[in-house]
């Protein structure tokens, strides 16, 4: 599989399910809106050949449409699926999960393993251009890329009580909008699966998978080529997932063997919720706090891009609560 950029995170914070968009990239999005609006009224599912911002046809089977699950299908799930450009009828097959929760998946279509990306040096605030991405997973993976949970991008719910939802509730449906795409498309049916997602996801993509295993066991049709699961960056345990952020900094040479050695034991190896009475803790914390105060979290080998923060980013800012640290699924 071609690897994307090269990308090295220190943060393993859920992504909030509200982006902060570009003009060029909110108008895209409003013309998305209204293409998707009149492709998919009354269809199932159609394909798309021309994109705005895109020079010509697009190069590659770009398909999107929308599948009921649930309850007298009252739920309706949205998905991109984009074709494998080297050999469709045997390459793997991903069903890809966006983060948040209640991030749209065109976040990752656009941002990540899609086909195309912003052409930002050709681009205008009103006149947004599109390119081909060159490390683009499409290029040898088909992807469906889906819209979860309910609500989140294109995804809608039929009944105010269907938008209610939760981790487990949401795997299931997913599970369900799975075993329905394949009976709408069986020329996949056979294809190595796969189950991937980034962010929050990583409590997400478990759970799906395991519902897929579950399945299969029970011989439910129709049977999935299950081969593995892909997490990217993922959401685990709030705690742990904070509380190892001074670890990991420490491991990409981020902060001093000095320093690290004062924190671990003046903090007995515990940075998150720290007692207040700790001053030699409070302190190493804070120098730490110094030492990350210009790093990007998201990609630290790119430079800190300070509109997008504000206020003061404090590595250690998150108070997880004992709830959380015993229950991180919840």
């Amino acid at each position: 599989m071609a690897p994307p950029p090269q990308s090295v995170s220190l943060s393993l914070r859920r992504r909030k399910p509200v982006m902060l968009l570009s003009p060029a990239e909110l108008l895209l999005m409003m013309l998305l809106l209204i293409l998707v609006f009149f492709n998919t009224f009354g269809l199932s599912q159609n394909l798309i050949e021309y994109l705005p911002g895109f020079p010509g046809k697009l190069p590659f089977k770009f398909e999107t449409g929308y599948i009921g699950v649930g309850e007298n299908e009252e739920v309706q799930l949205f998905y991109y699926f984009i074709e494998s450009e080297s050999n469709p009828e045997t390459d793997p097959l991903v069903l890809w999960h966006t983060g948040g929760p209640g991030c749209s998946c065109l976040f990752g279509i656009r941002n990540n393993i899609g086909p195309l990306i912003f052409d930002y040096s050709n681009s205008s605030a009103s006149e947004p251009t599109l390119m081909l991405n060159k490390y683009a997973w499409t290029k040898v993976v088909n992807i469906i890329f889906l819209d979860q949970p309910v609500g989140a991008g294109f995804s809608y719910a039929k009944t105010s009580k269907a938008y209610y939802s939760n981790d487990t509730l949401s795997a299931t449906l997913n599970y369900e909008f799975l075993k329905k795409w394949l009976i709408n498309h069986p020329t996949y049916v056979d294809n190595p699966l796969y189950i991937g997602g980034d962010s929050y996801t990583g409590i997400i993509v478990p759970l799906v998978v395991n519902e897929v295993y579950n399945g299969i066991e029970a011989g439910r049709k129709p049977l999935l080529n299950m081969k593995g699961y892909i997490l990217a960056n993922p959401l685990t345990d709030q705690y742990s997932d904070n509380n190892g952020q001074i670890l990991y900094a420490h491991r990409l040479g981020l902060l001093s063997d000095r320093l690290y050695q004062s924190a671990k034991e003046n903090c007995h190896g515990n940075y998150i919720n720290v007692d207040s009475k700790n001053v030699l803790c409070l302190s190493d914390l804070e120098k730490i706090n110094q030492c990350l105060a210009k790093i990007n979290f998201d990609q630290i080998l790119e430079p800190q891009c300070e509109p997008s923060r504000k206020g003061k980013q404090d590595v250690l800012s998150r108070q997880i609560s004992s709830y959380d640290r015993e229950n991180p699924m919840d």
